[in-house]
């Protein structure tokens, strides 16, 4: 068993009160953990409540110093925690490493940003007045996050929260809890007072995210799921007119114009689509290829496709693992069959895997459409649909033809292409001429139905600040 979860695995004497969690590569029981009722939440909030004003009143520097601790408590936990990733959401081993890296970089990044929300000193409209603007933290959070980054998804979160000084209370997913609780318990050994951060696992996820919107003591929910459920937790959020940040579903189109360097865009593709078995928002979901290199790059990627190791992501030299559940396997077979019977053709793949119930293989599509429902939907799954264009209008009218504006890759040499294109392309996240464009140092989030608000980067500590005005007066001779 992993050091690090001696303390959260139950027995299964009253399972009524445990939530099980499970391997996707093998089916198998990694064990139980508690689930939070209602009541007890209920009973935490206000505990975070009472505790963050002690929090929020230490100097900045020393919450740097807790939280810089927390960030090498991760980092010198890495392959234990990269192993828990991997049990509990099946992603290769080398990437569960990475995951543990990116996510304690927000812990070190928002340590250090907390020390700079500055205010204002702007200029007077009156002899005699002042008007001064400081930035004071939002008070008591609540964030929900999703199992694909167990351990990234909630630094991003919480680190912001506290350096701001706020508290916040997490509901992981139901499927990968363990990475959370682990990171709860590393926060007190680094230093972090009881109260200010807690990790609530639930086995009924709907009523704890109507109690974390409907309860007035939360000031802010950051959430980051599907576009459906953000529509249903900012529409129960109303009543409170609670502030929100809502990272949501994506459609990201992958353009490779015939100026392309094709070898980079080869390598941005395998590294943008197939990030754990294609499970991730950002993942390239529409592959535009321009008529001119459209043969060439579809001959290339079809190669590198078919030459990718499936199998249980904590085995050596897997790059794709399992899909997360029967559920996902499920959909992502429903849209390559849907795209297959509409024209597309499966030039490798296109079909399970024959390692096991949850295993899909790699898989190419040519031909493909905008109209075609696989075009129309985010795809969690290891799938490569390919579109054919012929210039750069028609390029970024199939770019922006969605209701989605999360991530857009695009590779170009010509400059004035770079520029046009990075303009016209209506999504919150460009990366022209690479594949991967997540860093703690950059705002994450999208535009339209993919969300409001920003993780990472200076942007994303004023998520938990409010803005206050205090005008001073007679302050005239």
């Amino acid at each position: 068993m992993n050091s690090l979860l001696k303390t959260h695995l139950l027995s299964t004497d009253n399972v009524q009160d445990q939530l099980a969690v499970y391997n996707p590569a093998d089916g198998s029981l990694i064990g139980h953990v508690r689930s939070f009722n209602l009541e007890t939440v209920a009973t935490i909030i206000e505990e975070a409540d009472i505790a963050r004003h002690a929090w929020a009143a230490r100097p900045a520097k020393e919450r740097a110093k807790i939280l810089r601790s927390w960030f090498d408590l991760i980092m010198s936990h890495q392959q234990e925690l990269a192993q828990i990733i991997t049990a509990e959401c099946g992603k290769p081993i080398a990437e569960s490493m990475g995951e543990v890296a990116y996510g304690a970089s927000f812990v070190e990044w928002f340590a250090e940003e907390g020390k700079r929300t500055y205010g204002d000193v702007i200029p007077s409209f009156a002899d005699g007045k002042r008007i001064l603007v400081i930035k004071q933290p939002v008070g008591t959070c609540a964030a929900i996050t999703p199992w694909n980054f167990p351990v990234a998804m909630i630094t991003r979160k919480v680190a912001p929260a506290l350096a701001a000084g706020c508290s916040i209370i997490l509901k992981p997913a139901e499927l990968t809890p363990l990475s959370a609780l682990i990171l709860e318990d590393l926060s007190r050994q680094a230093g972090l007072p009881e109260g200010l951060f807690r990790v609530v696992p639930t086995t009924d996820p709907e009523a704890m995210g109507r109690l974390f919107c409907e309860n007035r003591t939360i000031r802010k929910l950051s959430f980051t799921g599907s576009t459906a459920v953000g529509k249903l937790l900012m529409a129960q959020s109303a009543s409170t007119l609670k502030r929100l940040s809502l990272e949501l579903g994506g459609n990201a189109p992958f353009i490779v114009f015939d100026d392309a360097d094709l070898d980079d865009a080869i390598e941005g593709l395998m590294a943008s689509k197939f990030r754990n078995a294609g499970q991730t928002c950002v993942c390239a979901n529409r592959i535009l290829i321009q008529d001119g290199v459209y043969d060439a790059f579809l001959e290339r990627i079809v190669a590198r496709t078919a030459a990718l190791k499936v199998g249980d992501g904590a085995a050596e030299g897997t790059q794709i693992g399992p899909l997360i559940s029967q559920k996902a396997m499920s959909g992502v077979s429903a849209l390559v069959d849907n795209a297959l019977a509409e024209g597309a053709r499966a030039i490798t793949g296109g079909k399970p895997h024959d390692l096991g119930d949850l295993y899909y293989s790699p898989t190419v599509l040519a031909d493909v459409t905008q109209a075609m429902e696989i075009a129309q939907k985010e795809v969690f799954g290891p799938i490569v649909s390919v579109i054919r264009f012929t210039d750069e209008e028609e390029a970024v009218k199939i770019a922006n033809d969605t209701p989605y504006g999360l991530a857009a890759y695009f590779y170009a040499r010509d400059l004035g292409r770079v520029w046009r294109v990075t303009e016209k392309l209506e999504y919150g996240m460009v990366a022209a001429n690479d594949g991967i464009l997540s860093s703690e140092l950059a705002p994450f989030g999208g535009i339209k139905e993919s969300g409001i608000g920003r993780e990472g980067s200076h942007y994303g500590i004023d998520e938990y600040l409010e803005v206050k005005y205090s005008l001073m007066s007679g302050l005239a001779d």
